[in-house]
């Protein structure tokens, strides 16, 4: 099993974080390189068991399927259940914690999956350089939008 993490701390508090990724079908909003994103029947966005359906532009279409949600811990779990990336049985775990020198969001994202050996070294590279992290840049940068907007 290949384990990822990444981790950073966002300006913004715990809530305004939350109000963007609790939502599993909203992930479009903030995830870069999502071309579309929906959530399959009529399964509501916060419903463990839900499957949302993202197009990303460079892999085609990755199905994921919500494990659950925790409006308590601010934690977000689910799995890949279907996509063309090497990979298989991923699971991952977006999570905030409140940063108490400030109204700021340390968030972490960890991700666990296995992959043939030619192909693990670059997915474990890609998870959180090219997705974790640039997500949470792109959730900063909203939330600042945001912000000055109000």
């Amino acid at each position: 099993m290949i384990h990822v993490m990444a981790s950073s701390v966002i300006p913004s508090s715990v809530s305004s974080v939350w109000g963007l990724i609790r939502d599993f079908g909203a992930l479009g909003s903030w995830l870069p390189g999502v071309k579309s994103c929906v959530i399959e029947g009529d399964d509501p966005g916060d419903r463990v068991g839900a499957i949302r359906r993202v197009e990303m532009g460079d892999v085609g279409v990755i199905r994921e399927q919500l494990l659950a949600l925790s409006d308590v811990d601010h934690a977000v779990t689910f799995s890949i259940i279907e996509s063309a990336l090497p990979i298989r049985n991923y699971r991952s775990t977006i999570t905030l914690l409140p940063v108490t020198d400030g109204d700021r969001t340390f968030i972490r994202w960890r991700g666990q999956f296995e992959a043939a050996a030619e192909h693990a070294a670059s997915m474990e590279a890609r998870m959180p350089i090219h997705i974790y992290q640039p997500a949470f840049d792109r959730l900063a940068e909203i939330l600042a939008l945001m912000e000055t907007q109000s």
